[in-house]
């Protein structure tokens, strides 16, 4: 059992952490270019935001899970404030790695991945009992590659229904005709990763927060 100490320390990580998302979002908000974008890339996790915190007088994930969903709210930020394809990048860095393209886009689905994977790793260990190992990993990976294609689905109808002759700018980001293929590509890298690195980081974080 945790010490008092250690319960309010947990729980002013959570303040400062959704104080910061709630700053993210005022930030994204004022300064996006396109607000319907902004709507699409941050109102979605917004919504996830506020679920999580009403639930967490009933469930808390770790400080690690909060960590990295704070983290993937910026990411969604980024995207509302400016767009992915236009966040801005040193073009120093893109000519020394060889690209062509903006990789914010790449990196945000990448993170679409690592981060719930970590938040559905838990929820299974700790909410459904199931065993730490192969069938949780393979769980969890296979959810995350739905996720995504779930997403790219949802892309698909916004744009059908209202943006029908920006098809190619939206599904073909930045004259990729594979952005959707390379996008669960790279969630699916981000899913395995998360849990090939962060296991035992993310073991402890757990075993704090249920002796909390």
């Amino acid at each position: 059992m945790a010490s008092p100490a250690a319960s309010r320390q947990r729980s002013t990580l959570f303040s400062v952490l959704m104080l910061v998302c709630v700053a993210l979002a005022v930030w994204s908000g004022i300064g996006a270019a396109d607000k319907a974008t902004w709507a699409f890339e941050v109102l979605p996790m917004a919504a996830i935001l506020v679920v999580f915190a009403l639930r967490r007088r009933f469930f808390r994930f770790s400080d690690l899970a909060y960590v990295l969903l704070t983290w993937f709210f910026f990411i969604q930020c980024l995207g509302g404030r400016y767009t992915f394809a236009e966040v801005p990048f040193p073009h120093a860095l893109m000519d020394l790695l060889g690209l062509e393209r903006n990789p914010v886009d790449r990196l945000g689905h990448f993170f679409q991945g690592f981060v719930p994977a970590i938040l559905l790793r838990e929820w299974l260990i700790r909410r459904r009992s199931m065993a730490p190992g192969g069938t949780v990993f393979w769980l969890v990976a296979g959810c995350c590659l739905g996720f995504s294609a779930a997403y790219e689905l949802l892309e698909m109808a916004v744009v059908l229904l209202f943006y029908p002759e920006a098809g190619p700018e939206w599904l073909g980001m930045q004259g990729d005709p594979w952005d959707a293929q390379w996008d669960m590509t790279m969630a699916l890298s981000g899913a395995l990763l998360a849990q090939l690195l962060l296991r035992p980081l993310h073991d402890r974080s757990m075993a704090r927060a249920a002796g909390s």
